[in-house]
């Protein structure tokens, strides 16, 4: 509940995380029939770069601002424009407005008419504004509801028998790892014919490792992760890296993810940087 994702928006880690989930909508737009996605700890929506928040830190600059210094129409974009284009086009800094889309933002304008969204957000300031934010988007709702509980009480969807469960929670808690694996394995069994995407952090390898392990050990299958590491995980004070952990991934997502990662770590890394895309358990 303390955690507030403004001061981290448009970070190497929101890059890495947005544009691998805009590749997984767009892979379910490829599809007439209706898909539904979960987004379990959804946040505010989108975030102002040139706020308060945001200028605090300034992670963005060594993220999302890297990214848009590189010419439009430069080729080595390629993999990522889809999601790039959609950040161009929230910015609009002609406008005096720097806004950047977060996980439901940039699930929201991917929608179809046939396809919803169900936002959770825990925190009653961030729903609020959440809910201020598609008070006119009639396919996506907001729920003022603990992400881990709601994928129990709202999984599977009703209306879809396609679509993605998004967890992505704020790690404050010592046993974050154990609760995501958990959560993983409970939306794939609850939504057996949907995907699961987990975002984690890395800021040292051992409780990866252990987070993976449980993975395979619960007997999931079809598990692909993904990883993207600045630096070796050695300093748990640092955010060294973060992953995505894809449960039953569009055909062929392994290699797409990998021409993704490319330019990222050609532009927001330096000589450590290090990408890494495995299947932990196959199909």
């Amino acid at each position: 509940m303390n955690y507030r994702h403004a001061y981290h928006a448009g970070n190497f880690a929101d890059c890495m995380k947005h544009a691998l989930l805009a590749a997984l909508i767009g892979a379910l737009t490829r599809k007439d029939t209706p898909f539904a996605v979960l987004d379990t700890h959804a946040g505010i929506g989108g975030y102002d770069l040139a706020g308060v928040q945001a200028e605090a830190t300034g992670e963005w600059r060594d993220g999302i601002g890297r990214l848009l210094a590189i010419p439009e129409d430069a080729s080595e974009l390629t993999p990522l424009r889809p999601w790039l284009d959609m950040v161009r086009a929230s910015l609009r800094p002609e406008d005096g407005a720097f806004h950047y889309p977060g996980s439901p933002e940039l699930v929201a304008r991917l929608l179809r008419p046939q396809d919803e969204l169900v936002c959770c957000e825990l925190h009653p300031e961030d729903q609020a504004v959440l809910r201020r934010l598609f008070r006119n988007k009639p396919n996506v709702s907001v729920h003022h509801r603990d992400g881990y509980e709601a994928i129990g009480a709202l999984l599977p969807p009703r209306q879809a028998r396609r679509g993605l469960t998004l967890i992505d929670p704020p790690f404050e808690r010592t046993d974050e790892f154990a609760r995501l694996a958990q959560a993983v394995a409970q939306a794939r069994a609850r939504f057996s014919t949907g995907m699961v995407a987990a975002w984690y952090p890395i800021k040292h390898g051992g409780p990866v490792r252990a987070f993976l392990d449980t993975i395979r050990d619960a007997g999931l299958r079809d598990v692909l992760n993904v990883e993207f590491t600045l630096r070796p995980p050695l300093d748990p004070s640092h955010l060294n890296g973060c992953g995505l952990l894809v449960v039953q991934p569009p055909y062929q997502f392994d290699e797409e993810a990998r021409s993704m990662l490319e330019p990222l770590c050609r532009h927001l890394g330096g000589g450590e940087t290090q990408a890494k895309v495995e299947w932990v358990a196959p199909e």
